[in-house]
């Protein structure tokens, strides 16, 4: 699905933020109101949810920062006020409702990785080659396409944007560095 964000690079933002040279990675961390928020009672993951990066792909032309989609400012439900878009990542990388930023030297223990290692990588780059443990990711549903929900097609790398992300990740095991 294509999406028409509102927002800045994530690059101007971390400028502005200034992290020390020592920065190699930085982390996200979400809103947590559990009052608010009745999900996150249930033990599916260790709240509040914790996203990161690389800096290099952090700083990468095509990473956001996310105000606003179709011309309005994000709704609740879309990750006001404030949420990244990584288009070459599967969604899950997207931090929505984020309250802390912080930059650090270690590659930082995500939401997902901590609850299971074993299906999400910390790069969670969209690979086709690399299934996932449970379902296959060669190919993807088609959302208003010709054969309604049901039609498919192959599965891109980097989601089709191989050409402004790959050398990121050269000389990488992209299947051991899922």
């Amino acid at each position: 699905m294509v999406v028409p964000w509102i927002g800045v690079p994530m690059s101007s933002v971390i400028a502005k933020l200034k992290p020390k040279a020592t920065a190699r990675y930085v982390q996200f961390e979400t809103y947590l109101n559990r009052k608010e928020m009745p999900g996150t009672r249930l033990p599916v993951l260790d709240w509040p949810y914790v996203e990161g990066l690389r800096m290099d792909e952090a700083m990468n032309d095509l990473t956001l920062m996310a105000v606003g989609a179709y011309g309005k400012a994000l709704q609740k439900q879309n990750g006001a006020p404030l949420r990244t878009v990584i288009p070459w990542k599967y969604g899950f990388k997207a931090t929505k409702s984020i309250a802390k930023i912080r930059f650090m030297t270690k590659e930082p223990a995500t939401a997902w990785n901590k609850a299971n290692k074993h299906e999400y990588g910390f790069y969670s780059n969209v690979n086709p080659t690399v299934s996932h443990p449970r379902w296959s990711q060669a190919s993807e549903r088609v959302i208003g396409g010709k054969g309604g929900f049901n039609e498919r097609r192959d599965t891109e790398m980097f989601n089709g944007y191989g050409k402004q992300v790959a050398a990121l990740y050269a000389g990488m095991d992209l299947e051991k560095n899922y």
